[in-house]
């Protein structure tokens, strides 16, 4: 009986966190516009463009955040999101880009120069873990995993305290340390340079 209610008791748990999440698909906003609610802007220079278009392939039909700009590190984040632990996932296609073809999810924002950034590339075929600070971008870990161009992906955060898990495609990816922004802060989604991008089903709770 004990090992039957440690059981319920996680299903629970787990039923609980699963009816927190918030989750965006895009699908009533504006078609050719920025999202409303959210900050659609760019670290460093260039011209980022972040505009709901449709997309037959998208995962929630009808409607995709594109990323269409060059800039770079194109970032859009939603603004009324605040969370120090938690989980932010979102589902993207990398498009096209002969610098660079990446999709990512930020987290702990507090503004477009200071966040923790996590993004997998389909030129490299690699998943990696940054931080972003004053505008500057480290790269802190990185994991080599195949990321197919025009398919739809799922990358995932998961952050507790100063230990973060990344997920691609529902595998673990990287694990990572970190005490640079231990303060809550605000999720959204990223690329690079001439990254053209799709994202969908965007989803984070916070524990």
């Amino acid at each position: 009986m004990k090992t039957f209610a440690v059981a319920m008791l996680v299903v629970a748990a787990t039923l609980s966190v699963i009816a927190v999440a918030d989750s965006v698909n895009f699908d009533n906003a504006p078609v050719g516009q920025a999202p409303a609610g959210w900050t659609a802007t760019k670290t460093g220079s260039g011209n980022a463009k972040w505009t709901i278009e449709k997309d037959d392939t998208a995962p929630s039909k009808p409607n995709v955040l594109k990323q269409s700009g060059v800039a770079a590190y194109p970032v859009c984040f939603k603004d009324d999101t605040n969370l120090k632990d938690g989980f932010v996932e979102v589902k993207f296609k990398s498009i096209s880009g002969k610098e660079d073809q990446a999709g990512g999810v930020v987290w702990r924002l507090k503004d477009a120069n200071n966040y923790y950034v996590a993004r997998a590339n389909a030129l490299e075929d690699n998943v990696t873990i940054y931080d972003t600070m004053n505008g500057r971008r480290t790269e802190r870990k990185r994991a080599n995993m195949k990321v197919a161009t025009n398919q739809w992906h799922t990358l995932r955060v998961d952050f507790q305290g100063s230990h973060f898990t990344v997920t691609f495609d529902g595998k673990k990816a990287l694990e990572w340390n970190d005490e640079k922004f231990k303060d809550a802060g605000k999720v959204g989604v990223w690329t690079k340079a001439d990254s053209v991008t799709a994202f969908d089903d965007f989803s984070y709770s916070g524990s």
